[in-house]
């Protein structure tokens, strides 16, 4: 008398034959459910690893109309900036009421906002005519100062019933033979945005951004 029967669990049901062995068809069925749920899950990590594809993307640019004072012969390199979470992310942040944060909808940043950022202002300082004198930091360059930022605002406010872009950073500039701050200050700039949608809001952030790099690149220019 031939044996039959089937091993369940939450994966797909196996039936065996009377050698004990699962059937061929049984076998390509539980293999197609298995391709079938790592696919989902690799189609996941990429979704999470890069944001979402369909969602309509935007830039910030750097400033080039403008000029810096070339003081020293020093060299600046650019270190990361740092951020909360809520603000290290591809998403646009707004908030509707103090201490209340949302995203934009439908809208995104091309890059996660610090690194953004530190493309953006590096580019500030060519584009001020200091390319010769600034380089990112761990590109191996023997700096004489590091500029360190912290984004503490970035993103669109409507708690009064309009919408404004509000940029607002900490900087320091660092002398690499002491590791004291040779000095500091904050930037902040506003914009106001026509509307909350994801191209009047980046618009009005990134006329926000380009005031904030222009004061940025001029003051430090004037420290090394």
């Amino acid at each position: 008398m031939g044996l039959w029967g089937t091993h369940g669990g939450r994966g797909a049901n196996v039936t065996f034959d009377e050698t004990g062995r699962s059937k061929p068809e049984h076998r390509l069925a539980a293999c197609a459910s298995v391709l079938a749920v790592a696919l989902t899950l690799g189609g996941c990590g990429a979704l999470l690893a890069g944001g979402d594809k369909s969602v309509p993307t935007f830039d910030l640019t750097a400033p080039g109309d403008f000029s810096a004072p070339r003081r020293g012969t020093g060299l600046l390199v650019i270190g990361p900036p740092s951020a909360l979470q809520v603000l290290d992310t591809e998403r646009i942040v707004v908030e509707p009421a103090p201490g209340q944060i949302t995203y934009l909808d439908r809208a995104q940043w091309s890059d996660r906002l610090p690194a953004l950022f530190q493309a953006r202002l590096i580019e500030s300082f060519e584009n001020g005519n200091r390319g010769r004198s600034v380089g990112r930091a761990g590109d191996g360059l023997s700096a004489d100062y590091t500029l360190l930022s912290d984004l503490r605002a970035f993103g669109l406010r409507t708690s009064d019933g309009s919408a404004e872009a509000v940029v607002e950073v900490s900087v320091k500039i660092v002398a690499s033979s002491t590791g004291r701050i040779a000095a500091a200050e904050v930037f902040r700039a506003t914009a106001p945005a026509a509307s909350t949608s994801g191209p009047d809001a980046t618009r009005a952030i990134d006329a926000a951004s380009d005031e904030v790099f222009v004061e940025i690149v001029r003051w430090a220019s004037s420290r090394f």
